[in-house]
């Protein structure tokens, strides 16, 4: 569960188009984030999907009309608007999104609209040849400028048959925005770079030497730091994970890429977090065909992989620099050791080989060290509260007060 979703008051705007029916996934998810969810469907939208649907994935209400919202026990449309922390419309029509750049209010949802002082996000869906319409790229813009979000569409095969943008996004990435808009930004103006994953080094065509990092850890890293307003910069090895919206992603495969691509980027960041496990070694000599093994015995010579940390801690100036520390044992000793041999201004260390922490986990289990000796030990937690944990710190170290939504 996300805390940054818990309890928070969310108003769901549904204007009538085949998409309806993705704003009952995308209910049944906030929902289970513990967010309190008010639905407002237009006339339209209940064509396509009855409010009874949506009225058994929620207990804060399903309203349909402007005037039905009196009866007793009923919010409002003024009481919606002052209870709503965010407004989601999710499909958002042409003609919703028309009445909104607008001002126009004559029903339930385009009053509420107008009334709540709440962030509000559109997700517009529609036929392509509507979306390119210089009309409503045109009204897009003025909600824009009246502060209001805008998640462009996906593109793909629409129901009509067209293919283009115009598609619903997908719930997660939905989510995603909806995440960014209730998270402090006091990261702005900050640029963020981030490593992630393991590296491989290449024995032939067919072979390397790696370990098992999964990028789960600095994926989460790059994803918090986006959300709280910064310049996010992924560099990561081998992996299968796709990052969110907004975030610039290099991928590379050797230590000496990441290398390259690293020092590239580093004098223009200000937060460098370096989650990477980087191959210590690498094959002294690539063999450029595969080696059969009736053919030979395999024996590899190994040379050290440059310390792409110890590179940073001599070259940083302005950068507030972060490095982790996998360790079997002695943890704090060594991490300690690190800290000080890499001129770092923050350690992250873990324990490998315990349940869930470490390596492919969605959890971990972290001790936080700094140069002036101050440590902070956490206990099992998502890796997606670790970064945000390590956030803090690094605001707090760099004396900064945490800005507001």
């Amino acid at each position: 569960m996300n805390p940054l979703l818990k309890g928070k008051h969310i108003v769901l705007g549904i204007s009538g188009g085949i998409a309806v029916y993705k704003a009952v996934e995308l209910l049944r998810r906030l929902s289970d984030q513990e967010a309190q969810v008010a639905v407002i469907m237009t006339r339209n939208a209940q064509r396509f999907v009855a409010p009874l649907t949506f009225q058994a994935l929620t207990p804060y209400g399903v309203y349909t009309d402007l005037f039905d919202a009196y009866r007793p026990g009923a919010m409002d449309h003024i009481q919606v608007a002052g209870w709503a922390d965010l407004i989601v419309l999710a499909p958002a029509t042409a003609n919703s999104i028309a009445k909104a750049a607008h001002g126009l209010a004559d029903d339930l949802l385009s009053t509420v609209l107008l009334a709540c002082p709440a962030p509000k996000l559109f997700c517009p869906a529609m036929n392509v040849r509507m979306f390119e319409n210089s009309i409503l790229q045109a009204n897009l813009q003025i909600l824009r400028e009246n502060k209001s979000h805008v998640l462009d569409p996906s593109s793909g095969l629409l129901a009509c048959g067209q293919e283009g943008a115009g598609r619903l996004p997908e719930t997660e990435l939905i989510i995603e925005e909806i995440l960014r808009l209730l998270s402090p930004q006091d990261l702005a103006g900050e640029e963020v770079l981030v490593t992630a994953g393991c590296t491989r080094e290449g024995i032939d065509p067919v072979r390397f030497i790696s370990n098992p990092s999964t990028g789960k850890m600095g994926f989460s890293l790059a994803q918090v730091a986006r959300r709280r307003g910064a310049k996010v910069t992924l560099i990561t090895g081998p992996t299968p994970l796709e990052p969110g919206p907004g975030i610039s992603i290099i991928r590379v495969t050797s230590a000496l890429e990441m290398e390259k691509e690293v020092l590239r980027l580093f004098p223009k960041a200000t937060i460098v977090i370096k989650s990477a496990a980087v191959s210590d070694f690498r094959p002294k000599e690539y063999i450029p065909q595969k080696v059969k093994k009736k053919d030979a015995t395999l024996q590899l010579t190994l040379v050290q992989n440059p310390d792409i940390l110890r590179e940073l801690g001599q070259k940083k100036k302005k950068q507030f620099l972060v490095g982790f520390a996998a360790e079997t044992r002695d943890l704090l000793e060594n991490a300690s050791q690190k800290i000080k041999e890499k001129n770092l201004d923050m350690i992250v260390a873990n324990p490998i080989g315990k349940p869930d922490a470490g390596f492919g986990w969605d959890t971990n289990q972290v001790l936080f060290l700094f140069p002036d000796g101050k440590t902070e030990s956490l206990p099992v937690m998502p890796k997606e509260d670790i970064a945000g944990l390590i956030f803090d710190n690094i605001l707090n170290r760099k004396k900064k007060k945490p800005g507001k939504l």
